[in-house]
Formats: structure tokens, C-alpha cells, sequence
């Protein structure tokens, strides 16, 4: 017997090439695409509008059908954490996070990630697999239809959509995009460009395709201003190093829906969090603001988990920063902290991480040399208490 296809993973283009061969026109894609995302209708026959013959093609054919969900957590702020599960024992996570102004999904691409961020702990997992376009699309079908139930609202509850859960987005490219592309649909979710943000660590190839297939908005993980820190932190920087990076990001803003970049610089007590490394991050984006970088900061308080060998940068010394930052020209923002009594912070994704790699060693042994590399010519660095 054929598997039936997961209608959640076409866009309006893939559905409506699907149902072509069901002899159906392509008006009938866009009334299932509708009853699908916009009324989140996965029972073909509750479909009111759809002929009877079509629904009969569809049973057995084709089913609507998120990952499902294996725990939900709701933060006192608000928050809510949904673990879904995506099979071969692994599970991601979304997270919605409500403001006055916005409700905000956070959204997960691959189950793992390889990139190995020194801080996230989704990285020390290691990666399992990509996320199929119906498992990443099926988060915010989900989300977004149980929020309308619990909310007891017709009106659309999501109105952001980040992807910044598990995994790097676009090593998960080809199913990245239809994802994508429904989100923005008007017939979909119907979201501005400027509302869906792509997060990655820097794939420089993809970043160019992103710009000429669907550019949305763009934050890009940068953590540190020097390429021999971000090494270290950012593993991919050794094969797209800052420069390199920076330049690409340049060259989206012909395309971004945004006259700026958003980068990400998770603090760190100890390793990128000093004055120096402030004052370097102003060089840094002067010299690519002279080609028509613009950027805007957002200072990220690292979540701790015990096996990273990390801790969270002093509220004083964020502070501090982002005040070198904003006295330099530079837009700084600090992130607030959400759903930190549910574990549903940036890099505390999808549970226990065993310390494989001794990181915590590494670690301590790299925040020595990154005060030893920013430290001016002649001057010895100032002892600092190293915590493990």
C-alpha cells in the first residue's frame, strides 16, 4: 500500500503540481492550501468546499499531520514550550513567546545541529537528521491553531515566526524553503518578509541563495569580534571566516525586506565580554560599514547548562557593552530573557547534554588566550577568576 503524503509538506506550487496529478485544477490546491494553514482543517472531509470526488481521491492518498507533541510546558511569563516528537528517538522544540505587540514562534530545523556552538546546547548533542518541510511547517501549524483554540480567537495569534530552535536552517536548505514560502503566503499564514527571521551561523553559500530565492529577514550568530575567537565558538567560521561573512551580508541587504542585519553575540563571562572586545567589534563593523554594512546588535545573557563550561556574562558588564556599542553609532539592544523556569531559552533546547568533547577544559583554557589576544601590545592582562 503507498505511504500517504503529508500535505504539509508542499507549498501552494508543490500542492498544486501534486493535485495535478489527481486530475485536479489548480483552484483546488489553493482551497485545500487554505483550509490547511488558514483554518487548520486536517479532516478532508470537514473541507465544506471541496467536491466529494476530491475528497475521495484525497483519502487514503494524503493526510495532514504535525509531529506529535510529547510534552507542553507554559512559563508563568507567558511562555510555552512544545517538545515534538520527530521520531528515531529524537524530539525538537518550538517555543511561542507573547509581547504586547507580537506573539513570536521559534522554530526548530533539524533534530541536533552540527555546527557545534560552544554555548548552545543543542550543539553539544550532536546532529541526527534534517526536519522534513511538514515537520518544520507542522510546528507552526500546530502552534498556531492550538493558540487560536486556547485563546478562543479567530484572529491570528503568531505573527513572527524566528528560525532559531534546533539547528542550523540553511544546512537544512531544500526543506527550509517551502517552508518558508508558506509562511509568507497569502493563502498560508500570510506573514511579512519582515516578520519571518532566518538565524544561521554563517553558511555563506546559502546566505546567496536565501537572498535570490526568498530573502526574508536575517540574523546572523557572530559572538565574537575576531576570527581567532569565533573559531573557537563558531566552529564554521574556520571555513567562512569573519570577513567573508560580513561581505555576503552586505551583499543581501540588496535584497533584505530590512535595511539591516540583526547579529547575535551570546555574552560570555570571560571570553567576549570585555571592553577590548567591544572596542574591536566597533572596528570590525566600521571598516564593513564603509561598504554599506548596516547592523544592528543584539546582546544575548547566556542560558547556562552544566555541561558547557560557561557562565552567564554580569548584567553590569552587558550593560557596559552595549553602551560601547550605542555611544559608537551602533544599534545595541539587549535581549530579555523568556521562559526561563521552562528551560525555553536560546541553546537549552530539547534537554541533557553529556560533556563528550571535555569543553569545559577548552573552555577555561580559551578564555586566557582571548584576554591574551586583545590585550594591548606590552600590557599583561588583568587576572580574572576563571569559573568551570
Amino acid at each position: 500500500m503507498t505511504t500517504p503524503v503529508n500535505l504539509l509538506d508542499f507549498d501552494l506550487e508543490g500542492l498544486a503540481a501534486w493535485c495535478d496529478t489527481l486530475g485536479e485544477k489548480r483552484y483546488r490546491a489553493t482551497q485545500l492550501f487554505r483550509w490547511i494553514h488558514q483554518r487548520g482543517v486536517a479532516e478532508f472531509g470537514q473541507m465544506s468546499d471541496l467536491a466529494r470526488s476530491l475528497q475521495g481521491k484525497l483519502h487514503g492518498r494524503a493526510l495532514v499531520a504535525a509531529p506529535a507533541v510529547i510534552r507542553q510546558h507554559a512559563s508563568k511569563d507567558g511562555t510555552i514550550k512544545w517538545l515534538f516528537d520527530v521520531g528515531g528517538g529524537n524530539a525538537v522544540e518550538a517555543v511561542y513567546i507573547p509581547e504586547d505587540d507580537r506573539g513570536t514562534l521559534c522554530v526548530s530545523s533539524q533534530a541536533g545541529c552540527a555546527v557545534a556552538c560552544r554555548f548552545c546546547s543543542t550543539g553539544h548533542q550532536g546532529f541526527s537528521r534534517n526536519l522534513s518541510t511538514a515537520e518544520i511547517v507542522g510546528q507552526l501549524w500546530f502552534a498556531e491553531h492550538f493558540l487560536r483554540r486556547h485563546l478562543k480567537t479567530d484572529e491570528r495569534v503568531i505573527s513572527n515566526v524566528v528560525m532559531m530552535g534546533m539547528g542550523e536552517p540553511l544546512q537544512n536548505y531544500d526543506r527550509l524553503l517551502p517552508a518558508l514560502r508558506t509562511m509568507l503566503h497569502d493563502h498560508g499564514y500570510g506573514l511579512s518578509r519582515r516578520r519571518v527571521t532566518v538565524s544561521t551561523s554563517g553558511v555563506v553559500p546559502m546566505i546567496e541563495r536565501l537572498a535570490r530565492d526568498c530573502p526574508v529577514a536575517l540574523a546572523v550568530s557572530l559572538h565574537a569580534p575576531t576570527d581567532a575567537l569565533r573559531d573557537h565558538l563558531v566552529p564554521l567560521n574556520r571555513k567562512y571566516p569573519i570577513d567573508e561573512l560580513l561581505r555576503t551580508c552586505t551583499a543581501y541587504l540588496a535584497h533584505a525586506p530590512r535595511d539591516f542585519i540583526t547579529f547575535e553575540y551570546c555574552m560570555l563571562d570571560g571570553v567576549n565580554d570585555s571592553a577590548e572586545h567591544a572596542q574591536a567589534l566597533v572596528e570590525l563593523m566600521r571598516r564593513h560599514a564603509a561598504s554599506g554594512l548596516r547592523g544592528k546588535f543584539n546582546l544575548i545573557p547566556f542560558n547556562p547548562f552544566p555541561q558547557s563550561g560557561l557562565t552567564r556574562s554580569p548584567m553590569a558588564r552587558v550593560q557596559a557593552f552595549g553602551k560601547l556599542l550605542n555611544d559608537a553609532g551602533i544599534v545595541t539592544t539587549i535581549r530579555k530573557t523568556r521562559g526561563d523556569d521552562i528551560d525555553a531559552a536560546c541553546g537549552q533546547l530539547a534537554g541533557d547534554v553529556q560533556d563528550r568533547t571535555r569543553v569545559g577544559v577548552r573552555i577555561a583554557r580559551q578564555r586566557t588566550v582571548a584576554l591574551h589576544q586583545l590585550a594591548p601590545a606590552g600590557a599583561a592582562p588583568a587576572p580574572r577568576k576563571v569559573s568551570s
